[in-house]
């Protein structure tokens, strides 16, 4: 069964994403209950996220489970099993879902809609590419074109590069982490983009804005993007960071202090219990897009939520 599903469906997104110029997609997603895994391809290379049995099954069933699966990926694919990298998915919080799980470092180019990028399949649980915000990045260069663009919790960068690719003038982006800030540099460079106008910025994003508020000479911004982690308590922070508390304050300080009028924002989450406060928002023409945004080779309509919001001119 799982062996008929893949083959026809690695036909299928093959041909779908040759037509659009991608080299990294989703090729099956827990299709079968009974097998219930993620495949992604980023090039030629094969990237499996493994999820919890929804039936009791032993640790050597599973392992002999994988096993078989790896088999007819590789038969089917035409791969060898040194292009497959496998990943165990569990729930993990604050730090614990951006610690290494293995100490390979190794980087591999791929494309995107003319754009490249470094991925990582080995070292962390997410690769440094999330494919399914591809659409939201493609929105996001859509409205670049002659913006300031502010890019928070920044990541590895691909929105920022998105953004300079659609003609921003300028932007920053800034995260905590020292790694995927220089990720993210990485990538501009990859792409050609200057680092002087395309500046990255280490820092955690709640203490950034509650002191760059009070700086007078502070830059405002007419497009940002504002996709956090559900939960965060690194040691380099001064405060505990949960999504479901702290999104109204983030968007409300970035409506009063850092916005333009006109100003666009693209506020992202993969919380599923999630609940925006719309009424707590100051922003304006608050649309929820997420099922506009979550591409066709992603069966599960929850993998994130995303939001579109505007500052009146």
């Amino acid at each position: 069964m799982f062996r008929n599903r893949i083959t026809r469906m690695a036909k299928h997104w093959k041909k779908w994403a040759r037509k659009r110029n991608i080299e990294c997609f989703r090729i099956y997603d827990r299709d079968i209950p009974q097998v219930p895994v993620c495949v992604d391809l980023y090039g030629p290379l094969c990237h499996i996220s493994v999820y919890k049995n929804n039936y009791e099954i032993s640790d050597e069933d599973k392992i002999k489970e994988n096993e078989e699966v790896s088999r007819i990926v590789c038969e089917t694919l035409s791969i060898d099993p040194n292009q497959i990298f496998w990943k165990k998915r569990e729930p993990k919080k604050g730090k614990e879902q951006y610690e290494k799980q293995s100490e390979q470092s190794e980087l591999f180019e791929v494309g995107e809609n003319g754009l490249r990028f470094y991925v990582n399949l080995s070292d962390y649980v997410d690769t440094g590419l999330f494919l399914d915000h591809r659409i939201t990045r493609d929105l996001v260069r859509k409205e670049s074109k002659g913006k300031k663009f502010l890019n928070l919790f920044s990541y590895t960068g691909s929105f920022t590069v998105y953004a300079a690719s659609g003609g921003a003038v300028k932007s920053l982006s800034v995260d905590l982490s020292n790694t995927y800030s220089d990720w993210a540099e990485e990538n501009l460079k990859l792409n050609g983009f200057s680092l002087t106008k395309h500046r990255v910025f280490k820092a955690d994003v709640m203490e950034w804005l509650r002191h760059e508020r009070k700086n007078p000479d502070r830059e405002k911004y007419d497009l940002i993007v504002v996709d956090p982690p559900t939960f965060s308590n690194s040691k380099k922070m001064v405060e505990i960071f949960d999504i479901q508390k702290d999104h109204a304050e983030i968007l409300n300080t970035l409506y009063l202090d850092f916005a333009l009028p006109g100003a666009v924002l693209f506020f992202s989450t993969n919380f599923r219990k999630f609940e925006f406060s719309k009424q707590a928002v100051l922003w304006d023409n608050v649309k929820d897009i997420s099922k506009f945004t979550i591409p066709e080779d992603f069966r599960n309509e929850k993998i994130h939520f995303c939001w579109k919001m505007e500052k009146p001119i």
